[in-house]
């Protein structure tokens, strides 16, 4: 039988790259290939192995960039989402934001009428890496912090943590115990910023027969009429905290996204391709800092049409 072809969609891929150690770029990669998207990477930092381990080598790319974009720039290059993971520090954020208004300019002078195919402004999607488990990053300044609260109004949709939200919102934090209505008023201010699209991921809660459950809490604004509408996506813990599972699941979003997939089942297919992932992991013995096994699972990424 003859396969149906199409030309894939572009993601422009931002994030550091980790030769060890599953995360970024490494992860990210596969994930949008997979869901056939074509995935061009733009690397922020280069790691010997990401910062989980005890020690790494870092080549810091802050002054490299604006060089790569200025060539893409030249040639006219366009895409169809972009996904922003990791970036080393402020002068990052100026670059990438710069690099998004123009990428989104470029589409409006390219319109020549509603529903062309590439007509649309590139899907933005921003992972707003700062910390986790209440504490920053290590490598993560709160000049940064700050500088990234402007940054979230380039985005479509973001992808914090509840470290993250906490951070972003100034909010009170804590790992769980958290209502319904206070992750609603989180999301309403994480709005504020200007995102649609809001996933707060990795909370945790206790179901009824004492089992540990992971939450994804995802709002999403109506664009013609701002209304709100919330959805919670619960699932049974799968295992240990692997590092790198936040890339994976915003890989599948932004893939997801350049398709116009619908966004919460987005999400459910994201928490279970990683729950999954988590799984296999545990049960081949894989270390954490390893992070998890995608690749011997990527094949259920691929029989999507």
């Amino acid at each position: 039988m003859a396969v149906q072809m199409s030309i894939p969609e572009k993601i422009a891929l931002i994030s550091s790259f980790a030769g060890y150690g599953r995360c970024s770029i490494t992860e990210a990669l596969p994930v949008i290939s997979a869901m056939k998207v074509q995935a061009c990477p733009v690397p922020t930092a280069i790691f010997s192995n990401h910062t989980g381990f005890s020690s790494n080598y870092m080549f810091d790319l802050t002054e490299e960039m604006p060089a790569y974009l200025a060539q893409w720039e030249r040639l006219a290059l366009q895409f169809d989402g972009i996904y922003c993971g990791f970036l080393e520090n402020k002068g990052q954020i100026e670059t990438i934001g710069a690099f998004i208004r123009d990428q989104k300019e470029r589409r409006k002078a390219d319109c020549h009428g509603p529903g062309l195919p590439g007509t649309r402004p590139p899907v933005v999607l921003i992972d707003p890496v700062m910390g986790d488990h209440g504490k920053l990053y290590r490598t993560v300044s709160p000049d940064y912090c700050e500088a990234l609260k402007g940054f979230l109004s380039c985005a479509d949709m973001i992808t914090p943590n509840i470290t993250e939200a906490c951070l972003l919102t100034g909010t009170p934090c804590r790992e769980n115990g958290w209502e319904t209505e206070e992750l609603q008023k989180l999301c309403i201010k994480l709005h504020a910023m200007e995102p649609d699209k809001i996933v707060i991921t990795g909370l945790r809660a206790t179901s009824a027969d004492s089992r540990d459950l992971i939450l994804n809490f995802t709002s999403e604004r109506d664009t013609k009429n701002g209304r709100l509408s919330f959805h919670t996506d619960r699932r049974p813990s799968a295992g240990p905290g692997y590092h790198g599972t936040g890339d994976i699941f915003a890989a599948i979003l932004a893939a997801d996204a350049v398709k116009g997939r619908a966004f919460f089942p987005s999400v459910q297919k994201a928490a279970a391709f990683v729950s999954e992932c988590i799984q296999a992991s545990s049960a081949l013995g894989i270390p954490e800092t390893d992070g998890v096994c995608l690749e011997n699972l990527l094949g259920l990424l691929t029989q999507e049409k």
